[in-house]
């Protein structure tokens, strides 16, 4: 493996080509917005009745469109906020490139199919008809935490990435329950068209404020302390992005040396330096730290999400996703997909931030999840009732019948190495935690689990997708290895 040199990079990044190719992918730190309790600003979010005349305007920042969606039968009989087959008619629409089906109350399953099918606006022509994922609900905030009950979470489907395009047309058909009940949809349903937005011109950050540590309950927890605000230069040196190689792959001296420190906030890494300093303190058991593009590389609006950020004590444990949107996008598109999955999660379904902690594509490339920081226990919201003192990690793509990649495989060993590392967990071990509640585990029971998991274990669903959930033996070995167990 090539071993950067320290002052090597050093003198790429004073050239204008070092800097531009720096600012393109990150290397992992918390984003640059100071900690608040208010509400997020939220970017547009449309919505129209099927009278209305769309328009095909896009803004960089985004958009979302709302439509209700109506009874497909006329008879007055199934004219019914909860009538067995809704949707929409054919139509135009403004421009969007994923697609979700939300309703009102997020206690509510619904038992049935949703299928879209839309109009490609490089071709002009319509898609065949597509499943939608439909169970949703156990990638969700813990029943009792505060996203959950903030009056703002939706029940919702999967999103589905359709790529770009004007025209849409949705059918939702309830399944017929095994009584003798007539089949019903949940209330409120509504088609969510979300536009993820160009990725934002990239400015040097004021000075910031690092996010309130809370308890191992942190939805009821106040805050600790406030650390020290950084100062604007150290601020804006640690916003330079140094991703010219994986950091597992840099040559990273000993951190005693004064003048290695003073090498590397000169390089921008004063994050950097901090982690590496808690890693070097942790338990001995740490795979290398595996390049990691942050939420600012992937083009991730801090406007949309909550400002504050969540912590729970400590990982003792992961929990290996998959987003089911489907495989239809190039690896050069993940970034666009992921925002329009930040976007769907935060805009239609009402949580805080992106539910997942990291996300990993088919070409193997890990990206930041939600906020707070990737080598913090940070509180995700991705497997119901065993989000405390877990993390999750959802491969980019539906994998029931297609296998993951290799690459993206061995960067879920890499990723899991590293972070389990940190909390001296062992990736072929077993741990315990606490159930918050859901369809598998009573609220409160002690569940033992494998230190990677797959969403299945914690909760009765199809996620990781059959093909992930086969891989996870390898994984928990290559991680392992890579520990140096």
């Amino acid at each position: 493996m090539t071993m950067f040199n320290i002052r090597g990079m050093h003198r790429i990044l004073a050239s204008s080509i070092g800097v531009t190719c720096a600012a393109a992918l990150a290397v992992p730190l918390a984003p640059a917005t100071a900690i608040a309790s208010a509400s997020p600003t939220r970017t547009p979010h449309t919505t129209q009745t099927q009278s209305q005349t769309p328009t095909t305007e896009t803004t960089p920042e985004g958009h979302t469109e709302s439509l209700p969606l109506k009874p497909l039968t006329s008879t007055r009989a199934t004219a019914t906020p909860t009538a067995p087959e809704q949707g929409l008619r054919a139509q135009d629409v403004r421009r969007f490139s994923l697609v979700g089906v939300i309703w009102d109350d997020p206690r509510t399953e619904l038992h049935g199919t949703v299928q879209v099918r839309t109009r490609s606006t490089e071709t002009g022509t319509w898609s065949d008809w597509q499943d939608v994922a439909t169970h949703n609900a156990d990638h969700a905030p813990d029943p009792d935490a505060s996203e959950r009950v903030s009056g703002r979470v939706h029940g919702a489907t999967a999103p589905l990435w359709v790529g770009e395009s004007d025209g849409v047309e949705v059918r939702v058909r309830a399944e017929q329950p095994e009584t003798t009940d007539t089949p019903t949809l949940p209330t409120g349903l509504r088609l969510e068209l979300v536009d993820p937005g160009e990725e934002p011109a990239r400015t040097a950050p004021a000075a910031r404020t690092a996010p309130v540590r809370r308890a191992d309950t942190p939805q009821d927890a106040a805050p600790a302390s406030v650390a020290t605000t950084l100062s604007a230069e150290t601020a804006e040196a640690s916003a330079v992005n140094t991703e010219l190689a994986p950091l597992g792959a840099l040559e990273i001296p000993a951190l005693s040396d004064e003048e290695t420190r003073r090498e590397l906030l000169t390089l921008g890494q004063a994050e950097l330096l901090a982690d590496l300093t808690e890693e070097q303190q942790a338990k001995p058991y740490i795979g290398p730290r595996p390049g990691i593009v942050t939420r600012r590389g992937w083009g991730a609006n801090e406007s949309w999400r909550e400002r504050k950020f969540v912590y729970t004590s400590k990982v003792k444990a992961a929990f290996v996703h998959h987003t089911a949107s489907g495989n239809g996008y190039t690896c050069s598109q993940a970034p666009s997909v992921i925002r329009g999955i930040y976007r769907y999660h935060v805009m239609s379904m009402g949580w805080r931030d992106i539910g997942y902690n990291f996300v990993v594509d088919k070409c193997g490339t890990i990206y930041e999840g939600r906020a707070g920081g990737v080598a913090k226990p940070v509180l995700g919201a991705h497997t119901l009732g065993f989000n405390s003192n877990s993390m999750g990690i959802a491969l980019l793509g539906s994998y029931g019948s297609k296998k993951p990649s290799k690459a993206s495989v061995n960067a879920v060993a890499g990723l899991t190495a590293w972070k389990l590392g940190l909390f001296g967990a062992n990736p072929r071990g077993k741990t315990y935690l606490k159930s918050g509640g859901g369809n598998l585990y009573a609220k409160g029971r002690k569940v033992r689990l494998n230190v990677i998991s797959g969403h299945r274990d914690g909760f009765a669903t199809e996620c990781p997708g059959l093909q992930m959930y086969r891989k996870l033996g390898t994984t928990r070995k290559a991680a392992a290895e890579l520990q140096g167990r």
